[in-house]
């Protein structure tokens, strides 16, 4: 694999702190020769710049080694199902590493200084009880995180899945160890924390694949030609990219006093293109009833018998 100087771009300042780091350490006796306070000042920060550069390289051998492992990973193509896995897992894994980075760093940073070291085992020493306090007030933000790390291997949902959730329709735009961000079809976007997808249901329409169903439904009097209607279906579907050429269905599904229900069935490649085709195959459906059946609208019927009473003259009105 080829390697540019472009690579090591996010290491330049990490490196710069690190050689800073070296040279407080190395001219600490210097320091320590002009006033003894600024010796251990100067000693105090070569530790932490050098705890600092370690850190933050880091996280960037982190980020690039996530670049590396996604290199092949494309969600731009039609079957990305594989993908869709690759990314919400290493995204979730690089914040979880990235956390145990920041985390263990400041308390490499902490421990540095004696005074806050011996808070620190004092603290350690009444464990038990500092334990069961922060476990009950942290409750919730360890059960999203542990819900967070459950989604990355379990994964009940992925990015760029289709999903509705709460009623709402949309894809799963980023996933983090906390909560979950869906933008919906309109452009909003819904905020779900991460222990809603392990506690509650939800519809996840590209779990699998992306290929779906659609449906479109049409209500109709008795006296429509169903089989000119499955042919006008065939001859809209072949004339539309947005069928994938599997499923060409036109059912009757009910039939009630006054109107019968016509079900049109067809398969696409995805969410999008079925709701696009389900739009399209409904209005041109209805255009070619008022063409073809124009009296096909669900009527209702009322029948009259006309039987004039014993002793009227019938159409007249008056007795004879």
């Amino acid at each position: 694999m080829k390697i540019s100087l472009k690579s090591f771009k996010p290491f330049l300042l990490p490196t710069l702190l690190f050689m800073i780091a070296l040279a407080v350490s190395v001219l600490k006796t210097t320091f320590y020769g002009i006033n003894r306070e600024i010796g251990m000042l100067m000693e105090k920060s070569g530790a932490i710049l050098l705890i600092v550069s370690f850190a933050w390289a880091a996280i960037m051998a982190t980020g690039i080694a996530k670049k590396l492992f996604l290199r092949h990973a494309d969600l731009t193509v039609a079957d990305n199902l594989h993908s869709r896995k690759l990314y919400t897992q290493y995204n979730i894994i690089e914040r979880v590493v990235i956390f145990i980075i920041i985390l263990m760093a400041i308390a490499f940073v902490l421990m540095s200084f004696d005074n806050i070291r011996r808070i620190g085992i004092s603290i350690f020493a009444s464990a038990g009880v500092a334990g069961i306090i922060l476990g009950l007030a942290a409750q919730k933000v360890f059960g999203s995180m542990l819900a967070g790390l459950q989604i990355a291997f379990t994964q009940p949902i992925r990015v760029d899945d289709v999903v509705v959730v709460e009623g709402e329709w949309g894809r799963i735009e980023e996933i983090t160890l906390t909560y979950v961000v869906i933008k919906i079809w309109d452009l909003r976007r819904l905020v779900v924390p991460s222990t809603y997808f392990i506690e509650h249901p939800f519809q996840n329409w590209t779990r699998t694949s992306a290929e779906i169903l659609g449906t479109v439904f049409i209500y109709t009097d008795y006296s429509v030609d169903f089989d000119r209607m499955r042919e006008e279906l065939t001859r809209l579907l072949e004339s539309s990219q947005l069928w994938d050429g599997k499923v060409n269905v036109l059912q009757v599904t009910d039939a009630k006093e006054n109107r019968v229900e016509v079900r049109a069935l067809m398969s696409t490649r995805n969410s999008s293109d079925g709701w696009d085709l389900r739009v399209y195959v409904r209005e041109h459906l209805l255009v070619f009833m008022q063409r073809e059946f124009p009296d096909s609208l669900p009527k209702t019927r009322v029948s009259l018998e006309h039987d004039s009473p014993r002793g009227y003259a019938s159409g007249t009105g008056v007795a004879s």
